[in-house]
């Protein structure tokens, strides 16, 4: 970039200025763009400093750097590895568009490479294989989370172990009923001998 291209540049950028329509800050409706006020009365179509700037040929970039990038190059947008025959690395410098995908990508930014170009965008398209070897620690943490089931299963078991028990003491109960049969026995044998003296009366 030669030095008068620099400063042409700097005077571009000192020219920078924001046009604001009138009345953009009083209601929210009304967008920042640009509008020419068409009243009588606008006091913004008379210049009026407090206005706001008002739009004229002074503020214009300068013809050799107009619609330039800040790099020193103009600018083209490309679509596929074609657009490319049309760039001069001496002037031009590439924008690929969003729209590409990832694989044209990588060939057009492969060949902007050979031919000198400069990618304004260049982005890093490469194809990454897919590695699943992270997902194996997952499996493996699995493993022993059905190890875990695998005790709660043996908890089980001494519970119905408990059970049996219970039923077996329900067993000397049935045998503690039995004595009790027994005692009636002895009573109607008691009322043998009454009988035995009535009958002697």
């Amino acid at each position: 970039m030669t030095e008068n291209k620099r400063r042409l540049l700097r005077v571009r950028k000192s020219k920078d200025a924001r046009f604001k329509r009138d009345g953009a800050g009083k209601k929210a409706k009304l967008a920042d763009s640009w509008r020419r006020p068409r009243g009588l009365h606008n006091k913004q179509r008379k210049h009026k400093k407090a206005k706001g700037r008002h739009p004229g040929p002074g503020y214009g970039s300068p013809l050799a750097v107009r619609g330039m990038h800040p790099c020193g190059l103009f600018e083209i947008r490309v679509f596929n590895v074609g657009g490319l025959d049309d760039a001069d690395p001496t002037i031009h410098a590439i924008r690929i568009a969003g729209s590409v995908g990832n694989k044209k990508r990588e060939q057009i930014q492969i060949e902007a490479e050979k031919r000198g170009l400069r990618i304004l965008n260049y982005k890093d398209a490469s194809f990454k294989e897919y590695e699943p070897t992270e997902e194996a620690p997952e499996e493996d943490e699995e493993t022993p989370e059905e190890d875990e089931e695998t005790p709660e299963e043996d908890e089980e078991t001494p519970e119905e172990d408990e059970e049996t028990p219970e039923e077996d003491e329900e067993t000397p109960e049935e045998d503690e009923e039995t004595p009790e049969e027994e005692e009636e026995a002895p009573e109607e044998d008691e009322e043998t001998p009454e009988e035995k003296e009535e009958d002697e009366e």
